[in-house]
């Protein structure tokens, strides 16, 4: 059990290897963000707000789909450690198959009924009327963008992450040249204002698709075009994959369904506050970036350990990301804000809206190290094979703790900032308890012949472990 906490040479050359692609990939997708808006920004509060708004209801989305990927991915990431092709295969069939059923429900939603979502969202007709506009548009993109995601999560689960890198790249560039076209009118083009935008990111997400299946199909991939292997599915197979993706899934939808809960609590707050929480929104991608690179490298280096029977050094890796990623996080933040005013000042920030900007960025500091610590551990728990445990926490964290104290805050007529606060309070909760969970090693449950042989080896050596800790009055 004595290996080095902080990592190895072995692991950093992982974490760079399948991480930094993916946080440069998420960063890139983030400045798309930060140029929508800047851009959107010359079209006053309003616009800005609006784009933020709809962004949540594409967060919405994301929690609809993201759990069968993630649930995917627990299976793709085991079976590359054991190199089961036709199980690969198969997982890609049946994740892409879910996936796409709530990308085609939301994309029709978003066409057909825009003025509903933003009713839901905010109370304030102007922001109704220029996200209504916007929704209409972006809806067409929700299909290809969820195919996207899920042809680039396979692709960072069996160690291919340039594709998607350098589909992002080309999307971006896609994205901001259009924005410059449509949103202002150049090159005799009429100026479309937000809905420029949105036809933008439209156009955007069709070069991104485009480029990942022209790459894929010059590359020969052994995985996303073996149709014939996709939907082999047995009862065994899935019984087993909807039993592991059925947590998150169900974690993903009560975690839509409370931030749209919150997200409409939070939107009866004042234009200005709305504003500069869709800037903020926007920052926090630079963050997220950062984030999300490390738990595509958890979930790949830990899921291959895993499923492979190398359940010490997948062990011990998890307990790693759980130190390097909250640690970064907190980094990126610090690095953030000497530069807070300057920042939000391009967004066309000012006033009010300027003052509820640089504190949420302060206040955010904090947080966000939680936060990031209690997401990357439940990440190791999935790629562990566990999925119920941190789910349970999240769901009822969120719908004990958080939403009850926003409801509370709303009919006492708490100032912005202290509701934005009571935003965290699940992961104030939940910070001890997953430290716990980690340490234990009970969330290691593999899925593969190959590692359920080995978790008896394993267990009895945690166990041996804990004895000679007691031994020691360690606890």
């Amino acid at each position: 059990m004595k290996t080095p906490l902080l990592g190895n040479r072995t692991f950093y050359d992982g974490v760079l290897r399948i991480g930094l692609p993916v946080a440069l990939q998420n960063l890139l997708i983030s400045s798309a963000g930060i140029v929508d808006t800047l851009m959107i920004s010359t079209q006053g509060e309003t616009a800005v707000a609006a784009v933020g708004l709809c962004a949540q209801f594409m967060s919405l989305l994301f929690s609809a789909y993201f759990g069968f990927c993630h649930g995917g991915v627990i299976f793709v990431a085991q079976y590359w450690g054991a190199n089961n092709k036709q199980g690969i295969c198969r997982t890609y069939g049946l994740m892409i198959s879910c996936m796409m059923f709530f990308g085609l429900l939301f994309g029709a939603l978003a066409v057909l009924a825009p003025q509903a979502i933003m009713q839901v969202y905010t109370d304030k007709a102007p922001i109704q009327q220029a996200g209504a506009l916007y929704l209409s548009i972006v809806g067409f993109n929700y299909p290809l963008q969820v195919l996207a995601y899920g042809m680039s999560a396979l692709l960072r689960a069996t160690e291919r992450v340039r594709i998607p890198l350098y589909a992002s790249i080309a999307a971006l560039l896609t994205n901001t040249a259009l924005n410059w076209v449509l949103i202002y009118g150049q090159l005799g083009f009429p100026a479309l204002g937000i809905a420029g935008a949105a036809i933008a990111t439209l156009i955007s997400g069709v070069v991104n698709l485009g480029f990942i299946v022209v790459a894929c199909l010059w590359d020969r991939n052994p995985y996303l075009f073996r149709f014939s292997e996709h939907f082999r599915w047995n009862k065994a197979f899935l019984k087993q994959f909807f039993a592991k993706s059925s947590f998150i899934v169900g974690n993903e939808a009560a975690m839509g369904v409370g931030n749209m809960i919150l997200n409409a609590i939070i939107g009866r707050q004042p234009a200005a506050a709305l504003a500069a929480l869709a800037v903020f929104r926007v920052v926090e991608g630079l963050v997220f970036a950062f984030f999300r690179g490390f738990t595509s490298a958890a979930a790949v280096m830990v899921g291959k350990q895993v499923g492979s029977g190398n359940h010490l050094q997948g062990y011990t890796d998890a307990k790693r990301f759980v130190l390097l990623c909250p640690a970064v996080t907190l980094l990126v933040c610090l690095l953030i804000q000497p530069f807070r005013a300057g920042l939000l000042g391009l967004f066309s920030l000012s006033g009010e809206a300027l003052y509820y900007g640089m504190n949420i960025l302060a206040i955010y500091t904090v947080f966000a190290t939680l936060r990031s610590c209690n997401w990357i551990s439940n990440d190791c728990f999935r790629a562990g094979g566990d999925s119920s445990f941190g789910t349970i926490l999240e769901i009822v964290c969120l719908y004990c703790f958080t939403l009850p104290a926003l409801g509370l805050g709303a009919a006492l007529h708490l100032p912005f900032l202290a509701m934005y606060c009571l935003m965290y309070l699940d992961d104030v909760v939940r910070f001890g308890v997953v430290l716990w969970r980690v340490n234990s090693g009970r969330w290691l449950k593999p899925v593969t012949d190959e590692g359920r042989a080995a978790l008896p080896d394993f267990r009895a050596l945690l166990v041996a472990h804990g004895h000679r800790l007691r031994k020691r009055g360690i606890k």
